[in-house]
């Protein structure tokens, strides 16, 4: 890969429901925005049930890894786990998350910048609030839990859904943006970041 393809590499964010009632778009747009990346696409609106259903498939273990990882995590507990077979585990934690994810707007949004991935999972935190770093966006500004939303038979309200590979952020922007709403254009910092030997700086 060339350095212009790492320059564009992208990934899509969504501010989750509990992000857009707690008055954090602001704050989470500028964590992303102050590394250095550059937005390329917004949009504000009410997602459907469906988009949410094709965004978590995008990968085709997920119902498997998920419900795998929830009866980890009710065995650890002492807990018995509502199904043994992994898919139906995986499909109540889907049908949460569609509860969850439907229930008000959300800010989906597309970031391009070398490593942008990796970078924004960084700043994003850990799945579960609880345990995330402070510093992160999920360790600073939530305090949900994996107990409480068992408790509660509700998806995690952790504020924030970040790609997780650049193969999974191809598939998932394409559900949730046309071509026509990503817009191509030149940020000046840019020239920081990327230009070889910083020409144009000085005059």
């Amino acid at each position: 890969m060339n350095r212009n393809q790492k320059s564009k590499e992208k990934s899509l964010v969504l501010i989750k429901p509990d992000g857009v009632q707690r008055s954090l778009i602001g704050e989470i747009t500028k964590r992303y925005e102050q590394t250095g990346l550059k937005l390329i696409a917004l949009k504000f609106f009410i997602p459907t049930k469906g988009q949410i259903k094709r965004h978590y498939l995008v990968v085709d273990t997920w119902l498997e890894d998920v419900g795998l990882k929830s009866i980890d995590a009710y065995v650890k507990k002492g807990l018995k786990p509502p199904y043994k077979d992994p898919k139906k585990v995986g499909m109540t934690v889907l049908k949460r998350l569609e509860s969850f994810m439907t229930a008000g707007p959300v800010v989906a949004m597309i970031w391009q910048g070398n490593e942008s991935i990796g970078i924004i999972r960084k700043i994003t935190g850990g799945t579960e609030p609880l345990s995330s770093d402070v510093g992160t966006i999920r360790g600073d500004f939530t305090i949900d839990s994996y107990s409480l939303a068992d408790t509660d038979d509700r998806a995690i309200r952790n504020l924030v859904h970040a790609s997780a590979s650049p193969k999974e952020a191809e598939k998932e922007i394409k559900i949730w943006f046309k071509p026509n709403e990503i817009v191509k254009y030149y940020l000046i910092p840019e020239a920081i970041l990327y230009d070889v030997n910083l020409d144009g700086i000085k005059e």
